[in-house]
């Protein structure tokens, strides 16, 4: 039995609530690397552009804004 046929042979065995992660496990590992690499300089080029790079927030302000008060923590 050849790995594939093997993968095949244990995909059928698989939940259908864990599709998801064996489709996302699988998208993982046959990104095209250069392809993720750009995908991610862009991000961190975005993340130095970023006006408000240097904001930091109280995490009582955090509540605040959410709406949510301490005592429901």
């Amino acid at each position: 039995m050849s790995e594939k046929e093997r993968a095949a042979a244990l995909l059928d065995m698989v939940p259908e609530y864990k599709l998801g992660y064996v489709i996302a496990y699988l998208q993982g590992i046959t990104a095209d690397e250069a392809e993720d690499d750009a995908y991610c300089a862009g991000l961190y080029r975005d993340y130095l552009n970023d006006p408000e790079r240097g904001d930091t927030v109280s995490f009582a302000d955090a509540l605040k804004e959410c709406g949510v008060s301490p005592d429901e923590l």
